[in-house]
């Protein structure tokens, strides 16, 4: 009889990663399904609503200002505040309701906690990434203005609006499920970011004392650098990567070290 030649070491590692590559795709397809296939009009209302809210901005803001805090069309201006502001609300919604979502999935032991994280951050960032795209380029055909593009720092600046989401939502995704009314309270307290993120105005053009608060919220910094991007003259000084990343990676580390050590004790609550 002859022994079956040993599996070298990494192979049984090689397969988990494969497996959960596997699980992950599945998972995205998933809610691909769930998410945009029952709807009418599908991945179509993922691009109609920001062109809507994009539109709705520039008319009613049209109306009662001559011109915008930049350049001299409103809806560039609405549009490169409020796509990267709409990609981290949207990716740290569904980020935080992530082990909800997949429940009943993760009571099978090839599908981890991990899996339903990654899957429903990578589809909403490649999602997000692509109706930014398409609403920006529309934006620019029907715009009067002429635009540089800095690609690089849009990349970045869009980047870090994702990172940020899975960052919260990730924070989030273990609170929620730990604390009951957190998705209430949570909800309640972060409408005023919309506002204060930078959408309706610049750094620059708020009073110092205002400036002293704004300067210390992520959106603000995001909002600065996206509009460097398509403002060839405009030079938001004020914009630090670094405390972007701080305000992402902290909630993220937490975040996945209390999943990692809590989240059979979630299951069970959720």
């Amino acid at each position: 009889m002859t022994t079956p030649l040993p599996l070298p070491m990494g192979a049984p590692r090689a397969r988990r990663r494969w497996a959960s590559l596997r699980t992950v795709a599945a998972l995205v397809l998933r809610e691909m399904s769930t998410r945009y296939g029952r709807s009418p009009g599908g991945y179509l209302w993922a691009l109609l609503e920001p062109v809507g809210a994009i539109i709705v901005m520039a008319v009613g803001f049209g109306l009662m200002f001559h011109a915008p805090a930049l350049g001299s069309d409103f809806l560039l201006f609405y549009a490169t505040g409020y796509m990267p502001f709409a990609m981290y609300q949207s990716i740290s919604n569904v980020t935080a309701r992530a082990i909800g979502f997949s429940r009943p999935l993760l009571m099978y032991p090839a599908v981890t906690w991990m899996d339903a994280l990654l899957a429903r951050f990578l589809l909403n960032t490649l999602t997000g990434f692509l109706v930014t795209l398409i609403v920006l380029w529309g934006v620019l055909v029907v715009s009067p203005t002429t635009a540089l593009l800095d690609l690089p720092k849009i990349a970045l600046a869009m980047g870090l609006s994702a990172l940020l989401g899975l960052g919260i939502g990730t924070m989030n995704c273990y609170l929620s499920s730990r604390i009951e009314v957190w998705d209430i309270a949570w909800s309640i307290a972060s409408r005023p970011l919309f506002i204060v993120s930078g959408v309706f105005f610049i750094y620059e053009g708020v009073p110092k004392a205002a400036q002293d608060v704004l300067y210390y919220l992520p959106w603000m910094h995001i909002a600065g650098l996206m509009r460097e991007g398509f403002y060839a003259t405009y030079r938001p000084d004020y914009v630090s990567v670094t405390l972007v990343l701080i305000w992402s990676l902290v909630p993220l580390v937490f975040g996945l070290l209390l999943l990692r050590r809590y989240h059979k004790d979630l299951l069970n609550r959720v």
